[in-house]
Order: structure tokens, then sequence, then C-alpha cells
């Protein structure tokens, strides 16, 4: 069982404005500092000629009756080596080497993604009374370029195009906290979970509230997601409802196989597939061609190797049936999964906890984010899953993440109450060399995070 809940961030002080730009301090008092600059009217040049040269005349013809001839080609290259044997002390000598040429040129990755990402976010927003909980599900990301983001009872929007912040709802206390938020395909509706085991569908555009879904489980709703006008509902204990929000009567089937709270849900790309991870370390496969509608269903697939809560899933954009899970901290694995066939084609241990896991929209990579001890994200290569670069900055565990529509941006939140976003993905260059300049993609309108 992973940790959940860390109350050390209700005890902060309240005064600081939700998504607000969050300005670090220096970590090195000597950042930004003007290089050193030697006063040259202070050297004795005609000095230091002649002690390293004339001044040492003497003494040498001494040495030379009593050293050997070993001695003497070692003095020589000494010489030599630190060039003593130049009148010019402080002249540069020859041109430096192109930075280019001390770089590999053997690219045996993607040419697509030949730039390494920051390992600094590119912005920090202030996230107050952010709860720390692994199993909930707190931030997401539109396909409106409006990002959702829930801090403690209120839920926030924050508008990447324009930077600005508005608040969409503050639960009442006898409901909340907010324990999970996911925005509908259309990027306007979004769903809000809540702690009394209640789900509000909610009308960004005009802040109001559409419907309030009721007696779908029987604690809090920790994991949500959308399938067109299916919302899928994990909750603690351990059922996963398929709502139809179009009807009155919303639920539409039911999933039982958990036997803890459902912490994560992902549909496939083709919308006929389920995963579902929770804290039973169980990840299940669920298949819509055989929901039914008279009884709960029984899954598809029990994948069982994990040895700890499993909230971290994501289905793979290039390649259909493929499934990247993440287990907690006594698992600390990224598992890869065949959901055809319900094989485990690869297991890599991360070192730490996995939280959350992304995959590139535009090159095959993929991002996880941690826990203890370095609270960072790590960027893979796929299917080799080597490194390519770990980003620093968090000092809590790295919780929850979301990407943009763009897929370019990665937007991480975590207990220490800052919301970061890295331009991790970045864009490829083929989209670049086949876009007309003149032409606008599907988020021109779109200005990206930087």
């Amino acid at each position: 069982m992973d940790a959940g809940i860390n109350t050390s961030s209700h005890l902060k002080a309240q005064a600081r404005c939700p998504l607000r730009e969050h300005f670090l301090p220096r970590k090195n008092c000597k950042e930004n500092l003007d290089r050193f600059i030697p006063n040259r009217s202070a050297m004795d040049f005609d000095y230091a000629h002649y002690a390293l040269t004339e001044g040492r005349n003497g003494k040498d013809q001494e040495e030379t009756a009593v050293s050997s001839p070993s001695r003497e080609a070692y003095r020589k290259q000494l010489a030599e080596t630190m060039n003593l044997n130049h009148t010019r002390i402080l002249a540069f000598r020859n041109k430096p080497k192109d930075p280019a040429q001390l770089l590999s040129t053997d690219h045996s990755g993607s040419s697509l993604h030949q730039q390494q990402p920051k390992s600094t976010s590119e912005r920090t927003l202030d996230a107050p009374d952010i709860v720390e909980d692994f199993y909930l599900n707190l931030l997401d990301w539109g396909s409106a370029n409006v990002l959702a983001i829930a801090l403690g009872h209120t839920v926030y929007l924050w508008d990447a195009s324009s930077g600005s912040t508005s608040e969409l709802v503050t639960i009442d206390e006898e409901k909340g906290p907010v324990t999970s938020i996911n925005w509908a395909p259309d990027g306007r509706h979004v769903a809000v979970g809540l702690n009394n085991a209640e789900v509000q569908l909610w009308d960004s555009a005009s802040n109001r509230q559409l419907r309030t879904l009721k007696g779908c489980h029987q604690s809090r709703v920790g994991s949500l997601a959308w399938n067109n006008h299916i919302l899928t509902t994990g909750g603690m204990d351990g059922q996963i409802v398929n709502n139809d929000v179009r009807i009155r009567s919303h639920v539409v089937e039911t999933y039982s196989g958990h036997t803890q709270e459902v912490c994560g849900l992902k549909w496939s790309g083709s919308g006929q597939q389920l995963a579902s991870g929770g804290n039973d370390n169980v990840v299940h496969i669920w298949d819509r061609s055989v929901a039914s509608s008279n009884s709960t269903t029984q899954w598809l697939h029990r994948l069982e190797e994990h040895t700890s809560a499993v909230k971290a899933l994501a289905w793979c954009p290039f390649q259909a049936n493929l499934l990247a899970t993440g287990g907690g901290g006594g698992d600390r694995t990224i598992k890869f999964w065949n959901t055809h066939t319900g094989a485990c084609l690869n297991s890599v241990d991360t070192g730490s906890q996995v939280c959350s896991l992304l995959w590139s929209k535009n090159e095959r990579e993929l991002l996880s984010s941690h826990g203890f001890a370095q609270n960072q994200l790590t960027l893979w290569k796929y299917p080799s899953m080597v490194k390519m670069a770990e980003l620093n900055g968090h000092t809590s565990r790295v919780l929850y993440m979301a990407q943009s529509p763009d897929g370019c941006t990665v937007a991480s939140a975590a207990g220490d109450e800052t919301l970061r976003f890295w331009n991790v993905f970045g864009v490829p260059e083929t989209a670049k060399k086949l876009a007309p300049k003149a032409a606008h993609g599907p988020f021109s309108r779109v200005n990206r995070i930087r």
C-alpha cells in the first residue's frame, strides 16, 4: 500500500494565491554574476618574462651538471607541457575547436527529436492547498487548451492561451474535497469527482452545473475517464461504473474486480478497451464488446505482476494494444503489456515510486513522474528504455501530470504546492517542414507555454 494523504501541506500558510507566477530564488549565489576579468595594469610582464627565462639560467646550469639524461628529458617535456618555453604567458594560441566537433555524430535515435529537453521547468505557478494523495487525480488539460486543477475544495481553470485564471466551483465542506477531475473530449464540459461519492458535471463556458451523478459508489470517487458520452468512474469501494451522461438512468455498466480503491482509469485510443489500476496491486483490462448492462462484467485480463498500488496507466498512441503501467513505492517498476494476449513484454525498475505516465504524441518516448527520493520526471526512449533526461525542480512527490493538446508541453503538480510546465516533447521537425509558412495548424491559436 502506498502512502496516501500527506497532511503537512494543510499546515502551510493560506495567503498564497492559486495559479500565480512563482519565482524561485537563485540556488547558487554566483548565478548571473560577471566573469572575472584580470587587471593587466597590475601585472609585471617584464619580471614574469625574466623569471621564466633568464632568471632560471643560472640555476639550470647548476642542475645540468648533476642531472641525468632522463631527468633532463623530463624537465624539457614538463617545460613544454606547462608552456614555459613561450615568452607570452597569457596569449591565446590555437583557435578552440568548434563545439559541434565535440558532439557525437551517431544519431541512432529518431531524427525528428534531436534536441534534449531542458532539465528545468519553463514556468512555475503556485498551487496552494493541493491535496497530496497518491490515489487521487487532480489535474487535467482539455482539448480547448484549458488546464483544470483541484486545490482543496475548489476547481480552478487556467487558460494556457491567455494565462488567465478563473474559479469554476468551490465544493461545500460536507461534500468535498475534490478527489478527481477530467475533461470531456469536447474541451468544454468537465467532470468533478467528490469525497462524498458524487460526481458533478460542469459547463466551463457558462460556469454552470449541468447535473450530479449519484448512486454509483459508496465512497469517494478518485478516478475518472471519458469515452465519448460515457463517463467511467472509479471509487474507493473498488467499483467501476460506466455512466451515459445523456440519459436519466445513467448507470449502464458496472465492472467489479478490484478489492480496494480504484486509483487509475484510462480508455484506449479506439475506445474499446479500458485499463484500471487499483490499490490491490492489480491491473484489469475490460473490453466494451463483452460489456453487459444486466450484470457485472468480467474482465478480459487480470494482471497481477505489480507488487504495489497501480495508478499510472498510459495507452501507447503508435502501437495498438500496448499499455504501460507504473507501480507504487513498493514496486517502482514500469511494465509494458500486450492487452490482446495479456503478456508482459518488459519490466523496468525505475528506483522510485511511479506516480504518472505519459506517451509522446510525436516520438517513441515515455515520460514518468516519481516520488521519493528524487521527485523527478524521467524521459525514456522506447523500446530500449534508455534514460534520455531527468527533469528536476519539485521537492515533493510528482503525483499529477497532464499533457497539452498539441502534445509538446507537460504540466506537473506535486505536494510542494507548485504547478510546473515542461517543454519536454518539443515539436517534430517533419511537422514544421510539411506545414506551409502561411498556413494555420489545428492549434494555431494556442500559445505554447514558455
